[in-house]
């Protein structure tokens, strides 16, 4: 298997990039708009064909690739089938299976950072969205967030991982690349509550402020970026 992790700085997003070294298809989770011809570059140099790329939900913080993508290299987009993307080509279900020649990716419906969050699965490879970040969980005040439903997402499905399942997030602010479900279990201060209502009751008075853009990236991304 190949695997990138690329960063970018003004929106403090990570794009995923995962390849069959035999078959040398590849699928790129979370792309930026804006880092498009970087993606194109590195799977040039990889001597990559790019088949798949996956949004976990509507961002609000950026505009997605996924559309220039498709356009360039003609590869399938794909979300989960809770999205209000009507023009995504392939809508997955809760425990369906992506497959990237030999390689499985499980799609997980994790609602509550947004309505449409999916997180995906590749053997002990978590790519959560927005859902659980390293010593964060991602807010839930607009896009149809509903803590209660975070809460479930996270301590129901995604903590029930085994504990040395990597951790691989849509956003870090502070330089973190990866982490574990063991690891956020025992340190992630968002994760130390005793009932739902709780971390509820966290999430409720976090008093962010909204992203900047918020509107036109939405609007966007709606349509895939383009």
């Amino acid at each position: 298997m190949i695997f990138k992790q690329v960063f970018d700085q003004k929106s403090s997003t990570y794009t995923y990039l995962i390849a069959s070294s035999k078959g040398r298809e590849a699928l790129i989770i979370d792309p930026v708009l804006e880092n498009v011809a970087e993606y194109i570059k590195l799977l040039k140099e990889l001597d990559l064909k790019l088949v798949k790329v996956i949004d976990t939900h509507i961002h609000a913080d950026h505009v997605t690739g996924a559309s220039k993508l498709k356009d360039i290299t003609k590869c399938s987009t794909i979300m989960g089938d809770h999205t209000p993307a009507d023009s995504v080509e392939i809508k997955v279900k809760d425990d369906e299976y992506i497959n990237l020649d030999h390689l499985k990716i499980r799609a997980m419906y994790t609602p509550g950072h947004t309505s449409d969050s999916y997180s995906f699965l590749m053997d002990n490879y978590l790519f959560s969205g927005d859902t659980l970040l390293i010593n964060g969980t991602g807010r839930t005040d607009f896009q149809n967030g509903n803590a209660k439903d975070a809460y479930n997402s996270i301590f129901n499905k995604l903590l029930k991982l085994p504990e040395e399942t990597l951790l691989y997030p849509a956003h870090d602010y502070k330089g973190e690349k990866v982490s574990t479900i063991g690891k956020e279990k025992k340190q992630n201060p968002r994760l130390q509550v005793k009932s739902a209502d709780e971390y509820v009751e966290i999430m409720n008075n976090l008093n962010l402020k909204k992203p900047d853009e918020i509107d036109f990236n939405v609007s966007r991304n709606i349509k895939l970026g383009a």
